[in-house]
């Protein structure tokens, strides 16, 4: 029974990860081969990288990538700052209704980005703040998320820690940068992939509030190269979209390893 078990654990689990990788690898082989060979699915065709070199050509990628690195940064230093001093408070401090404000707070996790598109899109224009990477950036920089990633965490930190640096004269932010902080590495590491894997492939709201290159990321730029106005053919369109997603894939390959640590030690805190 236990072997029948294991077998099935294992087949299932095969067969997802086979669905899941589907779509990628049939991108790599549109993107390696023409249309029509790609399309029939001609296993003796030749192999080319032209699709790639026309699709490089055909768009500012560069500028689209430093775009969204850019883009990605700064919401990763916004949640930073702002989930570690909340996360703090709620995990340390003491002040009143502060049970009724979290609670107000994990409210965020039930309520779609989308319903809050168009206060968002009024709240940046009033702040001037339209068609700027800052602009794109900032409804998602006070994350409910993160918050409770970072109250747990703290809330797993030993008081005498926090005692011992206390009565050696630390002040509130001197006891969470030198003693919180620190032990909280783990969890930061594993919020940060989720962060920066989710707005790398974030679509509608940049999509909402860029109208230039100067400011479009990698996903707006990938659906304006393969809109049908601009002509379709699928392998140029899967050369660009295997290049934008390439950094998070080599990334992932490269710190596979340390990636998987830091969600079990995030975890076991």
């Amino acid at each position: 029974m236990k072997s029948l078990t294991k077998f099935m654990d294992s087949f299932g689990a095969i067969l997802l990860a086979i669905i899941w990788i589907s779509p990628l690898l049939f991108a790599f082989w549109a993107a390696t081969h023409s249309t029509s060979d790609a399309v029939n699915l001609n296993v003796f065709s030749p192999w080319t990288l032209d699709n790639f070199r026309v699709a490089w050509a055909g768009a500012p990628w560069l500028k689209y990538f430093i775009n969204t690195f850019m883009l990605v940064t700064v919401i990763l230093i916004g949640q930073f700052f702002l989930t570690t001093l909340a996360g703090f408070a709620f995990a340390q401090l003491q002040f009143p209704g502060k049970d009724f404000v979290f609670i107000l707070v994990l409210m965020q996790l039930f309520i779609l980005p989308e319903v809050l598109i168009v206060e968002n899109y009024a709240m940046i224009s009033r702040l001037g703040l339209f068609d700027t990477i800052l602009g794109v950036g900032m409804p998602y920089m006070a994350s409910a998320f993160g918050i409770f990633l970072m109250r747990q965490a703290f809330k797993g930190v030993p008081i005498e820690l926090h005692e011992a640096a206390r009565i050696e004269g630390c002040g509130l932010l001197g006891i969470l940068w030198r003693v919180y902080v620190p032990l909280a590495k783990p969890t930061y590491l594993a919020y940060a992939l989720v962060s920066v894997s989710t707005h790398w492939n974030n679509f509608l709201w940049p999509l909402i509030v860029t109208n230039s290159p100067e400011t479009r990321p990698l996903t707006v730029g990938l659906s304006i190269f393969g809109a049908p106005e601009n002509g379709v053919d699928i392998s140029v369109i899967s050369a660009a979209t295997l290049m934008s997603v390439a950094p998070l894939l080599i990334a992932f390959l490269i710190f596979q390893r340390q990636f998987v640590q830091a969600f079990l030690r995030a975890g076991i805190k």
